[in-house]
């Protein structure tokens, strides 16, 4: 059986995908979680501090699942096109759950610094996914906004459409 860390995490995963951040609260997860009371405060001060460790574990676990979907291959216009399968495969793993990050962005008080700092390390760590890959700042962003637009427009369609076609984009953009 896993820490009780473990399962608070796993558990919020669940709730804020099903309920939202501001519909999920400490006793639900505690209850949902089989932990004391305790045990939570003994990991977790607040939910906010909750909600940055589950967007650390959650940033580590999808960057883990992108570079291993897009890894095998050196060329380059098959490697951009794996990362935008790899949204597709995210989608059918997930349900279309979206972006967590950004889901949790529609959540929060403008001044919640605190968690807006991690959503926004989260995506810079994304922009510079491209650019590391593509070594040109103008057609990287260009190619995160595809990738950032297929993520939300995936999720509120519940549809890859939008995922195909900025992979045929990209075919167009780069030889």
């Amino acid at each position: 059986m896993s820490s009780p860390r473990d399962r608070i995490i796993e558990i919020t995963f669940d709730l804020f995908a099903k309920q939202g951040y501001n519909s999920t609260g400490i006793n639900q997860i505690i209850s949902e979680a089989g932990v004391a009371k305790a045990s939570f405060y003994l990991h977790f001060k607040s939910k906010e501090d909750l909600c940055v460790e589950f967007l650390k574990v959650r940033h580590q676990y999808w960057f883990n699942e992108l570079y291993t979907f897009s890894s095998g291959t050196n060329d380059l216009p098959e490697r951009l096109i794996r990362a935008f399968d790899f949204l597709i495969e995210m989608n059918k793993k997930e349900n279309f759950r979206g972006c967590s990050f950004l889901n949790i962005l529609s959540e929060i008080p403008v001044d919640n610094v605190k968690i807006l700092n991690v959503i926004q390390s989260h995506k810079a760590d994304l922009r510079n996914y491209f650019l590391d890959m593509l070594k040109d700042e103008v057609l990287s962003d260009h190619i995160y906004m595809l990738f950032e637009s297929s993520i939300i427009e995936s999720q509120l369609f519940r549809s890859n459409e939008l995922i195909e076609k900025s992979k045929k984009i990209i075919t167009n953009l780069i030889p």
